[in-house]
């Protein structure tokens, strides 16, 4: 199948697409991957570029995954690949960064056929960023292919999303994914099984789970912080977020506060799901019986509201008064 050919789990249509593109001749100037974090935007892309760009194709948009500059394209360093991307996730992608890209995409092509400029988590942008890479959209250059990722196309201005060949990528069925990893990585089946279910069919994610021992660590760390909350008093809420927040640096408590409002999310939606009645997979297996204890205690209303404000909370991260914000969540939650 096209998507096992560029050695990607799930997205075999989108690769499939992706090539027929190449083998024809009938390149777009600009591609939106569009979905959520973790599900194989990037790595989709580069293996796009790879395609476009590989000098020793083994087919028509069939990349050798082998030469230099298939190995540069894929670590990011190749010099006809053009990287804009924030440092940290959440912060916000200013206008600055597009004027400099705009720059370097004047130029030649230093060794391939093609340059590509890969914007990453451009949903991050702001409109004057986004405004500024309309120019570069409605006026290409016949040498420049843009790729663009985001999580959603409704956090782009319209008029970016229609000048792009759109792509929206859907994680994998969970046991789809959990026989993948087992396959790639002999993790035994039980273990690739929990870590699909904790990424939520995103193979992206599920292969730094398992990549990195520290990031399951945190999750679980921030599940037990959860429930000690949930245990606590109002007073002791609104210590700890003060502890969080006080003689900090903002971006480290944004930082912080993103992971752990990214790991408390799919759990509340988990509740949601069991309160519901619902019959689709969790996102945390292994803490079956909390939840299923707070979706009696809170049912399915209070878990869509709390699911919702939670959800309304991470997207008002960047401009939010933070402790005000961390207050108002842990408030919201019920005292058990």
């Amino acid at each position: 199948m096209a998507g096992m050919s560029w050695d990607l789990m799930g997205h075999d249509w989108a690769a499939a697409m992706l090539q027929q593109h190449i083998a024809s001749g009938n390149l777009r100037h600009a591609y939106l991957f569009s979905g959520p974090s973790g599900v194989g935007r990037r790595s989709l892309a580069l293996r796009f570029a790879q395609a476009i760009n590989c000098p020793e194709p083994e087919a028509p948009g069939q990349p050798c995954l082998r030469c230099r500059t298939c190995e540069q394209i894929w670590r990011m360093q190749h010099p006809d690949l053009d990287v804009v991307q924030n440092a940290q996730i959440g912060d916000i992608l200013k206008v600055d960064a597009i004027r400099t890209l705009q720059h370097t995409l004047a130029l030649a092509p230093y060794e391939s056929g093609t340059r590509i400029a890969l914007l990453l988590r451009f949903e991050e942008a702001n409109a004057s960023a986004q405004n500024a890479l309309l120019k570069t959209l409605e006026e290409p250059n016949p040498r420049v292919v843009l790729l663009l990722t985001a999580d959603d196309a409704e956090n782009l201005q319209p008029t970016v999303t229609s000048r792009c060949e759109h792509l929206r990528l859907r994680p994998m069925a969970v046991d789809a994914l959990a026989g993948e990893l087992a396959q790639r990585t002999g993790e035994p089946d039980e273990e690739a099984a929990l870590i699909a279910h904790i990424a939520g069919g995103r193979p992206g994610y599920a292969l730094r789970l398992m990549a990195d021992p520290a990031l399951l660590e945190s999750r679980a760390a921030w599940l037990d912080t959860l429930g000690a909350l949930l245990a606590s008093s109002r007073r002791e809420r609104l210590l700890f977020s003060d502890k969080k927040n006080r003689n900090r640096e903002r971006s480290d408590v944004k930082q912080e506060l993103f992971e752990a409002f990214g790991t408390w999310l799919p759990f509340w939606r988990d509740v949601l799901l069991v309160a519901s009645g619902s019959d689709a997979p969790l996102t945390s297996p292994d803490r079956q019986d909390e939840i299923g204890e707070l979706a009696e205690v809170i049912e399915e209303a209070g878990a869509a509201r709390l699911t919702g404000a939670l959800e309304h909370a991470m997207a008002r991260l960047n401009h939010a008064n933070l402790q005000v914000l961390l207050d108002n969540v842990l408030l919201s939650w019920p005292y058990l």
